[in-house]
C-alpha cells in the first residue's frame, strides 16, 4: 500500500477559481500545483526560479485565453505555500507584487517559528 507523501497547499493569498480563470486554465493550475504536491520538480515553460523573492519560490505559468496568469510559490519540506495569484501582463514581475510575496513570507516564518 502506497503511503500519502503528499505535501498540503498552503494558500497566504489569492485563489484559482473560475471565472476569472477559464476552465482549462483552472484545470492547468490545479494539475501543477498536484505534481508540486507530489513532489515532482517543474520547469520551463511551467515554472520558473524566482530567487529574487526568496529561496526555494517559483512562478507557475498557466497561460489563458486572454490572459497570462501567475501563482506564485515556495516548496517548504512541510508544504507548498501559494503566496500570490495574479495576471502577468508585462514581461517583468511588478515590484509590488515582489515585495508583497517577500512580505507574506516573513511573516508566515515569523507566525511558523513562535
Amino acid at each position: 500500500m502506497r503511503q500519502n507523501t503528499s505535501k498540503p497547499l498552503v494558500w497566504l493569498h489569492g485563489a484559482v477559481k473560475t471565472p476569472p480563470f477559464s476552465q482549462a486554465a483552472r484545470i492547468e493550475a490545479g494539475v501543477l500545483l498536484r505534481q508540486l504536491q507530489e513532489g515532482l520538480s517543474l520547469e520551463l515553460p511551467h515554472s520558473r526560479p524566482m530567487p529574487s523573492i526568496s529561496r526555494h519560490c517559483h512562478e507557475l505559468r498557466i497561460r489563458d485565453i486572454n490572459k497570462n496568469w501567475r501563482i506564485i510559490d515556495r516548496i517548504d519540506e512541510d508544504a507548498i505555500l501559494i503566496v500570490e495569484v495574479f495576471n502577468k501582463t508585462t514581461r517583468k514581475t511588478p515590484k509590488s507584487v515582489l515585495e508583497m510575496c517577500q512580505k507574506r513570507l516573513r511573516k508566515y516564518d515569523a507566525d511558523v517559528e513562535e
